[in-house]
Protein backbone atom coordinates (compact mmCIF):
# COMPACT_ATOMS: atom_id res chain seq x y z
CA UNK A 1 0.00 0.00 0.00
CA UNK A 2 0.98 3.57 -0.58
CA UNK A 3 -0.24 4.80 2.75
CA UNK A 4 -0.27 2.41 6.02
CA UNK A 5 -2.98 2.92 8.85
CA UNK A 6 -1.08 2.71 11.88
CA UNK A 7 -3.29 2.89 14.89
CA UNK A 8 -1.10 4.48 18.15
CA UNK A 9 -2.33 5.07 21.52
CA UNK A 10 -1.89 8.34 23.09
CA UNK A 11 -2.71 9.38 26.94
CA UNK A 12 -5.52 12.17 27.45
CA UNK A 13 -5.24 14.63 29.67
CA UNK A 14 -7.23 12.36 32.01
CA UNK A 15 -4.80 9.97 32.32
CA UNK A 16 -7.06 7.59 29.62
CA UNK A 17 -6.04 5.88 26.48
CA UNK A 18 -7.08 6.82 22.84
CA UNK A 19 -6.76 4.89 19.98
CA UNK A 20 -5.56 7.43 17.35
CA UNK A 21 -4.91 6.24 13.39
CA UNK A 22 -2.32 8.42 11.66
CA UNK A 23 -0.86 7.57 7.61
CA UNK A 24 2.40 6.53 7.17
CA UNK A 25 3.65 6.78 3.53
CA UNK A 26 5.52 3.92 1.84
CA UNK A 27 8.81 5.25 0.08
CA UNK A 28 8.50 2.25 -2.42
CA UNK A 29 4.78 3.08 -3.30
CA UNK A 30 5.73 6.67 -3.80
CA UNK A 31 8.99 6.16 -5.63
CA UNK A 32 7.15 3.87 -8.03
CA UNK A 33 4.31 6.96 -8.70
CA UNK A 34 6.93 9.33 -9.24
CA UNK A 35 8.71 7.27 -11.39
CA UNK A 36 5.44 6.40 -13.73
CA UNK A 37 4.64 10.01 -13.83
CA UNK A 38 8.28 11.35 -15.21
CA UNK A 39 8.15 8.37 -17.48
CA UNK A 40 4.89 9.42 -18.88
CA UNK A 41 5.92 13.34 -19.16
CA UNK A 42 9.19 12.23 -20.59
CA UNK A 43 7.23 10.20 -22.99
CA UNK A 44 4.83 13.10 -23.71
CA UNK A 45 7.24 15.70 -24.41
CA UNK A 46 8.72 13.28 -26.93
CA UNK A 47 6.03 12.62 -29.01
CA UNK A 48 5.96 16.20 -29.37
CA UNK A 49 9.28 16.85 -31.01
CA UNK A 50 10.77 16.66 -34.77
CA UNK A 51 10.87 13.31 -36.28
CA UNK A 52 14.63 13.79 -36.26
CA UNK A 53 15.09 14.81 -32.53
CA UNK A 54 12.57 11.90 -31.25
CA UNK A 55 14.38 9.24 -33.51
CA UNK A 56 17.90 10.45 -32.28
CA UNK A 57 16.52 10.23 -28.54
CA UNK A 58 15.05 6.96 -28.96
CA UNK A 59 17.90 5.52 -31.06
CA UNK A 60 20.23 6.72 -28.28
CA UNK A 61 18.44 4.75 -25.23
CA UNK A 62 18.03 1.76 -27.28
CA UNK A 63 21.53 1.86 -27.68
CA UNK A 64 22.29 2.42 -24.32
CA UNK A 65 20.70 -0.22 -23.01
CA UNK A 66 21.76 -2.63 -25.77
CA UNK A 67 24.90 -1.49 -24.86
CA UNK A 68 24.31 -2.40 -20.85
CA UNK A 69 22.54 -6.11 -22.00
CA UNK A 70 25.67 -6.94 -24.07
CA UNK A 71 28.14 -6.09 -21.82
CA UNK A 72 26.77 -7.89 -19.17
CA UNK A 73 26.21 -10.85 -21.58
CA UNK A 74 30.04 -10.72 -22.15
CA UNK A 75 31.25 -11.03 -19.08
CA UNK A 76 29.80 -14.52 -18.75
CA UNK A 77 31.22 -15.70 -22.41
CA UNK A 78 34.48 -16.94 -23.36
CA UNK A 79 35.94 -15.21 -26.33
CA UNK A 80 36.73 -17.65 -29.27
CA UNK A 81 40.63 -17.55 -30.59
CA UNK A 82 41.40 -15.51 -33.66
CA UNK A 83 41.54 -17.75 -37.02
CA UNK A 84 43.52 -17.51 -39.88
CA UNK A 85 43.01 -19.20 -43.85
CA UNK A 86 39.75 -18.97 -43.80
CA UNK A 87 37.48 -17.12 -46.88
CA UNK A 88 36.07 -13.64 -46.63
CA UNK A 89 32.49 -15.51 -46.59
CA UNK A 90 33.31 -17.83 -43.66
CA UNK A 91 35.64 -15.37 -41.96
CA UNK A 92 32.39 -13.38 -41.94
CA UNK A 93 29.94 -15.27 -40.61
CA UNK A 94 32.56 -16.76 -38.34
CA UNK A 95 33.20 -12.67 -37.11
CA UNK A 96 29.24 -12.16 -36.55
CA UNK A 97 29.14 -16.13 -34.81
CA UNK A 98 32.42 -14.69 -32.34
CA UNK A 99 30.18 -11.68 -32.05
CA UNK A 100 27.60 -13.34 -29.89
CA UNK A 101 30.18 -15.06 -27.73
CA UNK A 102 32.73 -11.91 -27.76
CA UNK A 103 33.77 -10.11 -24.41
CA UNK A 104 31.68 -7.39 -22.54
CA UNK A 105 33.44 -4.68 -25.22
CA UNK A 106 32.31 -6.76 -28.46
CA UNK A 107 28.89 -7.42 -27.48
CA UNK A 108 28.54 -3.84 -25.80
CA UNK A 109 29.04 -2.75 -29.31
CA UNK A 110 26.96 -5.03 -31.29
CA UNK A 111 23.99 -5.09 -29.14
CA UNK A 112 24.09 -0.81 -28.79
CA UNK A 113 23.96 -1.32 -32.66
CA UNK A 114 20.84 -3.99 -33.21
CA UNK A 115 19.00 -2.56 -30.38
CA UNK A 116 19.32 0.96 -31.13
CA UNK A 117 19.00 0.39 -35.05
CA UNK A 118 15.78 -1.39 -34.16
CA UNK A 119 14.40 1.28 -31.89
CA UNK A 120 15.17 3.94 -34.37
CA UNK A 121 13.57 2.26 -37.48
CA UNK A 122 10.52 1.64 -35.37
CA UNK A 123 10.07 5.14 -33.83
CA UNK A 124 10.24 6.56 -37.51
CA UNK A 125 7.66 3.86 -39.07
CA UNK A 126 5.06 4.47 -36.36
CA UNK A 127 5.86 8.55 -36.57
CA UNK A 128 5.11 7.97 -40.61
CA UNK A 129 2.69 5.34 -40.62
CA UNK A 130 0.64 6.51 -37.43
CA UNK A 131 0.66 2.52 -35.77
CA UNK A 132 2.93 -0.13 -34.71
CA UNK A 133 2.30 -2.81 -37.15
CA UNK A 134 4.25 -6.15 -38.50
CA UNK A 135 5.68 -4.09 -41.48
CA UNK A 136 7.26 -2.02 -39.50
CA UNK A 137 8.59 -4.98 -36.92
CA UNK A 138 10.38 -6.58 -39.87
CA UNK A 139 11.65 -3.11 -41.74
CA UNK A 140 13.13 -2.46 -38.34
CA UNK A 141 14.52 -6.13 -37.69
CA UNK A 142 16.24 -5.87 -41.27
CA UNK A 143 17.60 -3.03 -40.72
CA UNK A 144 18.97 -4.00 -37.25
CA UNK A 145 19.91 -7.09 -38.91
CA UNK A 146 22.35 -4.58 -41.23
CA UNK A 147 23.81 -2.75 -38.62
CA UNK A 148 24.74 -6.11 -36.56
CA UNK A 149 26.25 -7.48 -39.88
CA UNK A 150 28.35 -3.94 -40.23
CA UNK A 151 29.77 -3.56 -36.60
CA UNK A 152 30.57 -7.45 -36.33
CA UNK A 153 31.91 -8.42 -39.69
CA UNK A 154 32.95 -4.75 -40.56
CA UNK A 155 33.36 -3.52 -44.00
CA UNK A 156 34.91 -6.84 -45.67
CA UNK A 157 32.25 -8.65 -44.39
CA UNK A 158 30.07 -10.14 -47.91
CA UNK A 159 27.24 -8.24 -48.93
CA UNK A 160 25.20 -11.36 -49.02
CA UNK A 161 25.98 -12.29 -45.90
CA UNK A 162 24.44 -9.13 -44.91
CA UNK A 163 21.22 -9.35 -46.64
CA UNK A 164 20.88 -12.71 -45.49
CA UNK A 165 21.36 -11.80 -41.81
CA UNK A 166 19.14 -9.16 -42.13
CA UNK A 167 16.36 -11.26 -43.64
CA UNK A 168 16.85 -14.22 -40.59
CA UNK A 169 16.05 -10.98 -38.06
CA UNK A 170 13.27 -10.10 -40.03
CA UNK A 171 11.64 -13.55 -40.22
CA UNK A 172 12.22 -14.36 -35.98
CA UNK A 173 10.84 -10.68 -35.25
CA UNK A 174 7.72 -11.39 -37.31
CA UNK A 175 7.52 -14.61 -36.07
CA UNK A 176 7.33 -13.34 -32.40
CA UNK A 177 5.47 -10.06 -33.49
CA UNK A 178 2.35 -12.63 -34.59
CA UNK A 179 3.37 -14.93 -31.32
CA UNK A 180 2.58 -11.79 -29.28
CA UNK A 181 -0.43 -10.82 -30.99
CA UNK A 182 -2.17 -14.24 -30.59
CA UNK A 183 -1.20 -14.49 -26.97
CA UNK A 184 -1.61 -11.07 -25.75
CA UNK A 185 -4.85 -9.15 -25.11
CA UNK A 186 -4.41 -5.52 -25.40
CA UNK A 187 -6.32 -3.84 -22.53
CA UNK A 188 -8.58 -1.12 -23.12
CA UNK A 189 -8.77 1.45 -20.56
CA UNK A 190 -12.44 3.29 -19.97
CA UNK A 191 -11.48 6.95 -20.05
CA UNK A 192 -14.56 6.96 -17.47
CA UNK A 193 -12.28 4.67 -14.58
CA UNK A 194 -8.77 6.97 -15.29
CA UNK A 195 -9.27 9.41 -12.60
CA UNK A 196 -10.65 6.53 -9.93
CA UNK A 197 -7.38 4.12 -11.16
CA UNK A 198 -5.15 6.92 -10.81
CA UNK A 199 -6.06 7.81 -7.58
CA UNK A 200 -6.21 4.15 -6.06
CA UNK A 201 -2.45 3.76 -8.18
CA UNK A 202 -1.55 7.10 -5.55
CA UNK A 203 -2.70 5.34 -2.73
CA UNK A 204 -1.28 2.21 -3.08
CA UNK A 205 -4.71 0.48 -3.38
CA UNK A 206 -4.30 -0.77 -6.94
CA UNK A 207 -5.99 -4.19 -6.02
CA UNK A 208 -9.47 -2.86 -5.16
CA UNK A 209 -9.86 -1.80 -8.42
CA UNK A 210 -11.77 -4.70 -9.66
CA UNK A 211 -14.08 -3.80 -6.23
CA UNK A 212 -14.86 -0.39 -8.23
CA UNK A 213 -15.41 -1.88 -11.25
CA UNK A 214 -18.07 -4.39 -9.76
CA UNK A 215 -20.14 -1.27 -8.28
CA UNK A 216 -19.69 0.96 -11.19
CA UNK A 217 -18.05 3.57 -9.31
CA UNK A 218 -16.39 5.63 -12.50
CA UNK A 219 -15.17 9.14 -12.42
CA UNK A 220 -18.49 10.89 -12.41
CA UNK A 221 -18.75 9.01 -9.02
CA UNK A 222 -15.67 10.14 -7.34
CA UNK A 223 -17.43 13.74 -5.60
CA UNK A 224 -20.48 11.04 -4.38
CA UNK A 225 -18.69 8.33 -2.70
CA UNK A 226 -19.46 7.86 1.24
CA UNK A 227 -18.06 5.30 3.81
CA UNK A 228 -21.59 3.56 2.92
CA UNK A 229 -20.89 3.14 -0.72
CA UNK A 230 -17.20 1.65 -0.50
CA UNK A 231 -18.37 -1.13 2.07
CA UNK A 232 -21.00 -2.08 -0.20
CA UNK A 233 -17.76 -3.11 -2.66
CA UNK A 234 -16.13 -4.51 -0.04
CA UNK A 235 -13.73 -2.35 0.80
CA UNK A 236 -12.23 -2.22 4.08
CA UNK A 237 -12.33 0.29 6.96
CA UNK A 238 -9.00 1.23 6.14
CA UNK A 239 -8.92 2.01 2.32
CA UNK A 240 -12.16 3.81 2.60
CA UNK A 241 -10.65 6.07 4.99
CA UNK A 242 -7.77 6.83 2.61
CA UNK A 243 -10.29 7.16 -0.57
CA UNK A 244 -12.19 9.89 1.50
CA UNK A 245 -9.43 11.67 3.17
CA UNK A 246 -8.04 11.76 -0.65
CA UNK A 247 -11.46 12.69 -1.93
CA UNK A 248 -11.77 15.53 0.61
CA UNK A 249 -8.06 17.01 0.14
CA UNK A 250 -8.48 17.61 -4.00
CA UNK A 251 -9.90 20.86 -4.93
CA UNK A 252 -11.71 19.74 -7.92
CA UNK A 253 -13.71 16.52 -6.05
CA UNK A 254 -14.22 18.76 -2.91
CA UNK A 255 -16.40 21.19 -4.90
CA UNK A 256 -17.90 19.14 -6.93
CA UNK A 257 -19.14 17.99 -3.86
CA UNK A 258 -19.91 21.45 -2.23
CA UNK A 259 -21.99 21.88 -5.44
CA UNK A 260 -23.96 18.98 -5.07
CA UNK A 261 -24.37 19.23 -1.48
Amino acid sequence: MGKDVVVEKKKRGDGETMAVMSLQENPIQQLQVKFKEAETGFKAWLSKQKLPVEAAVVTAMGGVQGAFIGGLMGTLSPEMPPQTGVDPQAMASLQQTQALVGGPLVQARNFAAITGVNAGIACVMKRIRGKEDLESAVVAAFGSGVAYSLVSAGLQGQPMNAITTAAGFSLFQGIFFKLGERFSKPSVEDPYDARARSMLLKLGLEKYEKNFKKGLLADPTLPLLTDSALKDVSIPPGPRLLILDHIQRDPELKGKRGNRG
